[in-house]
Parts: C-alpha cells; sequence; structure tokens
C-alpha cells in the first residue's frame, strides 16, 4: 500500500467527548482528504505547545522522549498511522540509530506528539 502525507491540520475541543481534543489532520498533496483523530488532553497539549513553538517550564514527557533520543543519536524519520479497528488508530515510530533502523508501536497521539518534535513525516 502507498503511504499518503499527512499534515497537522486543526486541534480543536471535541464537542462529542468531554475532556477529548480533535485532531485534524489532511493530506499535504492529492485530494485533501481530512483524518480526524480523537486525542487526550495531555497529548493536546504537548502538540500544541510544539506547534505554537513554546517552552514549558519543565520538559513535557514527549520533550524527555525527545532528549534521550538525541543524547543516543536516535533520529526519529517517520509516524505511520497503519491500522484503525474499532475506532482505534495504530502507529508506529520509524527509527533510526546508526545503520539501525526500528520500528516502535505506539500510540498515534504520542507518534504526532514526537512527529511535530523530531520534525519528521506522518
Amino acid at each position: 500500500m502507498d503511504k499518503i502525507a499527512l499534515e497537522i491540520i486543526g486541534l480543536s475541543y471535541s464537542q462529542t467527548q468531554t475532556g477529548a481534543y480533535a485532531l485534524v489532520l489532511g493530506e499535504t498533496v492529492g485530494a485533501k482528504r481530512r483524518l480526524p483523530i480523537i486525542i487526550g488532553g495531555f497529548e493536546a497539549q504537548a502538540i500544541a505547545i510544539e506547534l505554537e513553538a513554546m517552552t514549558p517550564s519543565r520538559p513535557l514527557t514527549h520533550d524527555l522522549f525527545k532528549s534521550l533520543a538525541d543524547s543516543y543519536e536516535i533520529q526519529v524519520n517517520e509516524v505511520i498511522i497503519y491500522n484503525l479497528v474499532e475506532g482505534i488508530f495504530y502507529a508506529k515510530l520509524i527509527s533510526q540509530q546508526g545503520d539501525k533502523i526500528i520500528e516502535v508501536d505506539t500510540r498515534t497521539s504520542d507518534a504526532i506528539a514526537l512527529a511535530v518534535r523530531f520534525k519528521c513525516p506522518i
């Protein structure tokens, strides 16, 4: 199956689920379809802080992951959203340390929070 490049189109409070947020991804080229994903407040905050180039007073969990990865020269090359089962999206991080490629299963919201930090494609 071909990959479809996505970008973050918007992030807003969910009107259907209390305490949740709607993250909207859109195709970068082509049909311009939209992919809404419901995420938690913590992940929404982590994504918004990075998108707005804000610096929290203390590192968030995703910032800690980025710092640790940088310390060990691990680069996240891309995020792949590869499945949707019963309303749950599945994603993986494709990372690299030297010549070694590593795939890590992750929640889609965490993967996107890391993608904006590593400035890698989704």
